[in-house]
């Protein structure tokens, strides 16, 4: 079975970002695994900024993840 995570390691800081915002919508299949259900509650927060700024959020902490796990971009700070 092929991993769908082999890695944080990215290239780029902007690859490490949309690896963060894969986690994030990984992290929400998972958590709610009936698409339908998903789209049904996409309307809902779709228009919410305290939902977006929430997304934002999580995608951020995982960015910071992966920023680390990249050495902030081999500087290895």
């Amino acid at each position: 079975m092929t991993s769908w995570l082999p890695t944080l390691i990215t290239a780029t800081p902007e690859a490490g970002y949309e690896l963060a915002v894969k986690l994030a919508r990984v992290a929400v299949k998972m958590t709610q695994a009936d698409p339908a259900v998903r789209d049904r509650l996409r309307a809902d927060y779709a228009e919410d900024a305290e939902a977006l700024i929430a997304v934002s959020h999580v995608v951020a902490v995982h960015f910071a993840t992966v920023a680390a796990a990249n050495g902030y971009w081999r500087g290895d700070a």
